[in-house]
């Protein structure tokens, strides 16, 4: 393995996150916590997972793990990422149960939405603990306890999904318009205490959310530049139904060591679908990306 993309989320820890507030964002409670008499209106119409993706076997760098959990090190990483948002409040280790290939069943160590802390972010959430390995692999992903989404509408308990496998690549998961009163231009984004992505130029029309599988990186672990902006293909339609692709004019939400990234745009027209050519970005083993397409969501 090469550890470029773990050097970047050790140095996002280390100089974005290091603060005591980090690790209150995870938890490591086992049992499911959450008062239900608070969310009255909560139900599982429309609630889904989006990904499982067996990021790092065995591979959570130390001193990351300790500054998140206080514990963990050297375990295993994989992020699960919701439909919405969801109440960080509601959220403890024990909702997840891991199922292995030879039937075992196992439970995260420690939850927590790092290094996905922005405003619009909350709804990845990277577990953490023994959670199989490349002989016996995780092969599914529920949600055993009552994770609430965020608007307090939403409960995940039920939600399954299958994992994918430790040595597939990322891959695009969800595109969103972002609101505008949501837009961060020319500064950091500041939404969320411990983020610290940077935001659109000033200049910025439209701003669209390209959320990954997991976080990803140049082969090697360097941040994306413009390559990779150039790579991105924004589908748009204008007033008269007439479809064309855009090249975002600047890509955002870079050095935070997440899986978001913010695509700039120059242009008005609706955003339809975001592509992604194979092979220019990586996961943190430096699995290269395969070729990828998602359609663009409306709040």
């Amino acid at each position: 393995m090469r550890f470029g993309r773990l050097a970047l989320f050790v140095s996002w820890l280390a100089l974005g996150g290091c603060s005591d507030g980090i690790s209150k964002l995870a938890s490591t409670q086992q049992t499911d916590a959450t008062d239900m008499s608070s969310f009255p209106a909560a139900s599982n119409a429309g609630a889904t997972l989006l990904s499982a993706f067996f990021g790092l076997d065995d591979a959570i760098p130390f001193l990351a793990s300790y500054r998140i959990c206080r514990e963990f090190g050297h375990q295993d990483g994989m992020p699960v990422i919701f439909s919405k948002e969801i109440d960080i409040n509601t959220l403890q280790a024990g909702d997840f149960q891991v199922a292995l290939a030879d039937d075992q069943t196992r439970v995260p160590g420690c939850v927590t939405p790092a290094p996905a802390e922005d405003f619009g972010e909350y709804r990845t959430i990277l577990t953490i603990g023994d959670l199989g390995s490349f002989n016996n692999p995780p092969i599914s992903v529920t949600i055993v306890g009552n994770v609430i989404s965020r608007d307090g509408q939403t409960n995940f308990r039920g939600t399954e999904i299958p994992v994918t496998p430790l040595e597939s690549g990322p891959f695009l998961v969800r595109a969103e318009s972002i609101p505008k009163d949501q837009w961060t231009l020319g500064q950091e984004a500041s939404g969320l205490p411990f983020g610290g992505g940077d935001g659109c130029p000033e200049s910025t029309q439209q701003v669209i959310r390209a959320i990954w599988s997991g976080g990803v990186t140049k082969p090697g672990g360097d941040e994306v530049d413009g390559l990779e902006r150039q790579a991105y293909r924004v589908y748009v339609v204008d007033g008269g139904g007439f479809e064309s692709s855009v090249t975002p004019f600047a890509i955002a939400d870079l050095g935070d060591g997440d899986n978001n990234h913010k695509l700039c745009l120059a242009v008005t027209d609706k955003a339809v679908r975001v592509e992604f050519p194979e092979g220019l970005m990586t996961d943190p083993r430096d699995d290269l990306n395969p070729a990828t397409s998602v359609a663009v969501s409306y709040q």
